[in-house]
């Protein structure tokens, strides 16, 4: 696990206006969801990401190995999503981007715990299995705080399925 790779401010492109579309002038696009006060954020983040992923271009996936990366992408929303409900007081928002072949996903919650994969990892047993999920899918995963502010942004970086 990485904690200390971040972006820049400002690196993921601009702010998404009211409707989740950016006026950025490359390839770099984010999309962000308010979960905070919501009900069912698993479902719905994971409708949200998919509806990104179609409208970039990785749904309907055309090929087997599209199709797992898009699975992949939604099983990672759904692991930091619901993380974030069972151990971070709650999931605030949801920030998916993407730029060259990385798509980057950010769940920010109120929590201050750690999460880490559990260790050792106990295949076949109930639970405990997002973070090990996480990091075995993943190009990288990281936790961004912000001195002075309660919670954090669990990050996770997947690449772009092949062409």
């Amino acid at each position: 696990m990485s904690t200390t790779r971040q972006p820049p401010p400002g690196d993921l492109g601009p702010e998404p206006d009211d409707a989740g579309n950016t006026s950025a002038p490359s390839d770099r696009r984010v999309r962000a969801l308010a979960l905070s006060d919501a009900s069912g954020v698993v479902p719905l983040a994971r409708d949200f990401t998919r509806q990104a992923l179609h409208d970039w271009g990785w749904l309907p996936a055309a090929t087997a190995d599209r199709r797992a990366a898009a699975e992949d992408v939604l099983l990672v929303v759904s692991e930091l999503v619901t993380n974030a409900c069972l151990h971070a007081e709650g999931p605030e928002e949801l920030r998916v981007s993407t730029h060259a072949k990385v798509l980057r996903l950010e769940v920010s919650d109120r929590g201050a715990g750690q999460p880490e994969p559990r260790t050792p990892h106990r295949a076949g047993r109930p639970g405990g299995h997002g973070m090990f999920i996480v990091q075995r899918l993943c190009l990288d995963w990281g936790v961004v705080r912000n001195p002075g502010e309660t919670g954090k942004t669990v990050w996770a970086e997947l690449a772009a399925p092949p062409s």
